[in-house]
């Protein structure tokens, strides 16, 4: 649930060429050896990430990762037998469901409902007339969000204008509103080109970012200062600010407050601030098993 532009989108943003907090320092490609077999397969596996997860090449491959293409194509040769690496094509390989199995192992959280709820419930009442959503990555069918808790006192949803379809379609996609837009801005450069190309969904608030330039633009904005801001994004008469959630460096979701009218900046700082604090809450509450 979120809304639009932020700072100032009428200044045009540098995107780095390698965006997100996930994505490691280009490496030279050093060949003859220099590394060990256990940490070439390890940047085999980082390179598919960095450069987006989908199917590569070994020429693309073998420069994210920075190892001759003849090791490469062991290493994946190696990782098809054992599921790790699936070939989708001539030369082309994806991570296979072996990687996938440790991602969701990784990922699992002992995370507490009743925790998760009194963070945004405390961030809801400290707002008045807001509401809170927290949102999470999912990449099942493609990188998008779903909300996983919500604080949302007495309010009918649907009554405010978010019915089913604009909680769980309409608004699952990365390139609308604050929340996905505070995602979308630290996932690699890929992913965000890929989003970009994703049509606007139907039903969207007056200040969705229909031109993909200026969406992308917004995301080095967001980088910078830490938040999204989203002015009547996905439903209009209702503005949001949404802060992302970290577990290390990977972003795992967004802390997103919604509320009715529009707001100068001076109103706008004590939100902001208030959202932060809570993203920090539930960013120690994913950690504590560490």
């Amino acid at each position: 649930m979120t809304s639009t532009p932020i700072y100032d989108t009428t200044r045009p943003a540098e995107i780095p060429a390698r965006a997100g907090r996930v994505t490691p320092p280009r490496r030279a490609v050093r060949r003859g050896g220099g590394t060990s077999h256990a940490e070439r397969v390890f940047r085999v596996q980082q390179a598919f990430a960095e450069l987006g997860g989908g199917p590569q090449g070994l020429a693309e491959l073998s420069r994210a990762a920075g190892i001759d293409d003849s090791a490469v194509h062991r290493i994946l040769r190696s990782g098809v037998a054992h599921g790790t690496f699936q070939q989708v094509g001539r030369g082309r390989y994806r991570l296979g469901p072996q990687a996938a199995m440790l991602g969701l192992g990784a990922l699992e959280r002992a995370v507490s409902d009743d925790a998760l709820r009194g963070i945004l419930e405390r961030l809801r009442l400290s707002i008045d007339g807001s509401l809170v959503f927290l949102y999470g990555l999912s990449s099942f069918a493609g990188m998008q969000r779903q909300c996983i808790e919500m604080a949302v006192g007495t309010s009918d949803l649907s009554e405010l204008g978010f019915g089913p379809r604009e909680l769980v379609f309409s608004h699952r996609s990365l390139r609308i509103g604050a929340s996905g837009r505070a995602i979308l801005a630290h996932l690699p450069e890929s992913v965000q080109r890929r989003v970009a190309a994703e049509p606007v969904p139907a039903g969207m608030g007056p200040g969705a970012f229909h031109d993909s330039h200026r969406m992308l633009a917004s995301l080095a904005e967001i980088r910078a200062h830490g938040y999204a801001l989203g002015l009547e994004e996905c439903v209009a008469g209702w503005d949001s600010i949404a802060v992302p959630v970290f577990w290390g460096g990977l972003v795992v979701g967004a802390v997103t407050v919604i509320a009715p009218g529009a707001l100068t900046p001076t109103e706008r700082a004590p939100h902001i601030a208030a959202t932060r604090k809570a993203a920090q809450e539930v960013r120690r509450l994913v950690a504590l098993d560490d």
